[in-house]
């Protein structure tokens, strides 16, 4: 195998390990909920095809609703974010213009874009895992408090991921 499938199986292991061994016990304030391993999801190359992708960002999702008896509230989460990433990733990492991006990081894409595509695909995404997890919006103000918390914390800690685990070259 070429080495830049083994960099993603590795991101892949490595996110997984962080998620269930460490990040699935934390809950900050009862409504910051880390979810780390979505980075996995938003690293994976450009160049991946569409259905590749969604199936990646299913398995991926689903493996963590196994791995914490749940009913598929991450497979739903992570296949959405996946085909929000295939819509609107390179106008984001871009902003329109034409260039190519092997794998999205802090390192291959302008620092404030890349938060930006964060930002954005986090928020998306914990707006429908909390949303399906509380089944509606009764409580709107608490899927928002908890959908801002969230994403700022996973950001934080993804921007930190890429600095420790990323070099500028291997990425």
């Amino acid at each position: 195998m070429n080495m830049r499938i083994w960099r993603i199986i590795g991101r892949f292991v490595l996110l997984m390990a962080i998620q269930l061994v460490v990040l699935n016990h934390v809950y900050l304030g009862g409504y910051v909920m880390p979810m780390l391993y979505v980075l996995f999801v938003l690293m994976l190359p450009t160049d991946m095809g569409r259905i590749p992708m969604l199936l990646t960002a299913f398995g991926t999702g689903f493996l963590v609703d196994v791995m914490n008896n749940m009913l598929g509230f991450h497979a739903l989460a992570c296949t959405l974010l996946a085909m929000m990433r295939i819509l609107f990733a390179d106008r984001i990492l871009t902003r329109g213009e034409p260039v190519t991006i092997e794998v999205p990081s802090i390192y291959t894409v302008t620092p404030q874009y890349f938060i930006s595509y964060l930002m954005l695909m986090l928020g998306m995404f914990y707006l429908v895992f909390f949303t399906v997890e509380l089944f509606g919006f009764r409580s709107f103000g608490g899927v928002i408090l908890a959908t801002v918390a969230s994403t700022v914390v996973t950001t934080l800690m993804a921007v930190l991921y890429q600095y420790i685990f990323l070099r500028k070259e291997t990425v």
